[in-house]
């Protein structure tokens, strides 16, 4: 985009450019004051150096001065001057609406989908991604952009998950440890310790804040059945919004309540919607687990035959097919589900032969950081 002029408008209060197609941007002047990236104002790490406060109530614009690159501001009452990049005021101008009104939107960072991927896994290989910069980039990509992504070809050893784990982040550690089994078990304190088939869900709703990846690695697998499972709780949110936008509502609007209390000493309780967005609408969330759902209270009425006419049609679509990406994982195997995003599930197994996986939790702002890391060292846009 370029540039073709600078104007002070509203007594000093907005800036107002204007590019060669006659598209107008503006931005407020305390905006860009509190903004300024010069070295009084900002430290080399990009922390602000200053506080609100130390910004005079009464700041204006004085004066622009527009060249091909960049933007010279002059400040009122103190006489402060800065300097904007261009790209810079483009990749942080907020003077629109995009999607400000619609309910569920998503960034075109992300792609939902249903079982047609089945074709096209997003799958990388450990040693390759351990070894390559660009193989882990496109793998962390990957996961972000699809909420889960495959590994193979890793060690088949006790505890190999935390090794993925640290490709981009920190294991974070749980009353089930810093890792757990999951594997058949003589009364077991969770379902997933059994042979028994899952339905998909979210794991531990019951967490605020809740797990937002999770690792499950395969070390033994010789048994019939277990295959894994995996559903797109964004694509599901999106048809059911199409469908019954009174019941998307309902489900984004009231809460949930999730909990846990299998073993000593320990009872985990949550409060929070099945479908979960921000305050600009943006869909950013899901928290989906029958055998972990309590009773539903918060829920008015009125609205809670539309609330269970809702989350039937949420199971159905979770249990459909169609929806599903499925692959039998084999030793040195593992996958990654954003676990805010994707529904994991396993079909059920036999007592032949073994199925011995370990899973552990991480964080996503571990994957994202190394990510946008990444893409910084390799000249990628973010």
């Amino acid at each position: 985009m370029t540039y073709v002029s600078a104007d002070i408008i509203d007594n000093g209060q907005t800036l107002l450019l204007k590019d060669s197609k006659a598209n107008e941007t503006r931005f407020h002047a305390l905006w860009l004051r509190d903004n300024a990236l010069d070295e009084e104002t900002r430290a080399a790490n990009g922390q602000r150096l200053i506080t609100l406060n130390d910004i005079p109530k009464d700041t204006d614009l004085k004066s622009t001065t527009l060249n091909d690159t960049g933007l010279q501001i002059e400040f009122g009452p103190d006489g402060k001057q800065t300097e904007f990049p261009i790209n810079w005021l483009e990749a942080h101008a907020y003077d629109t609406h995009e999607n400000s009104t619609e309910k569920g939107w998503l960034p075109a960072s992300t792609q939902t989908w249903d079982s047609v991927l089945n074709d096209t896994v997003p799958v990388a290989d450990f040693n390759e991604v351990k070894r390559e910069q660009a193989k882990l980039e496109t793998w962390l990509a990957a996961v972000k952009r699809y909420g889960f992504a495959k590994l193979t070809g890793g060690p088949i050893e006790d505890g190999a998950l935390t090794k993925v784990a640290d490709l981009f982040g920190y294991i974070r550690e749980t009353n089930y440890g810093k890792w757990f089994e999951v594997r058949t078990e003589v009364n077991p304190v969770n379902l997933a310790y059994t042979g028994l088939g899952l339905q998909a869900h979210t794991d531990n709703p019951y967490r605020d804040p809740v797990p937002t990846l999770q690792i499950l690695y395969c070390l033994e697998n010789s048994a019939k059945g277990g295959d894994s499972m995996v559903v797109d709780g964004f694509k599901i949110a999106q048809i059911l919004k199409q469908e019954m936008p009174e019941g998307f509502d309902a489900l984004a609007n009231y809460c949930a309540r999730f909990e846990y209390a299998g073993e000593a000493g320990v009872k985990l309780t949550s409060k929070r919607p099945m479908i979960e967005l921000n305050p600009d609408g943006e869909l950013i969330g899901i928290r989906f687990n029958n055998r972990s759902c309590a009773p539903i209270t918060d829920v008015p009425f009125d609205v809670m035959p539309t609330y269970y006419s809702a989350y039937r049609r949420f199971c159905e679509l979770v249990d459909d097919e169609d929806m599903m990406v499925s692959f039998k994982l084999a030793p040195g195997e593992s996958f990654i589900v954003d676990n805010t995003r994707v529904l994991h599930a396993r079909k059920g197994y036999s007592g032949a032969g073994s199925r011995w996986l370990q899973g552990c939790y991480a964080d996503k702002d571990g994957l994202y950081s190394t990510l946008c890391a990444l893409q910084h060292e390799l000249g990628m846009a973010s």
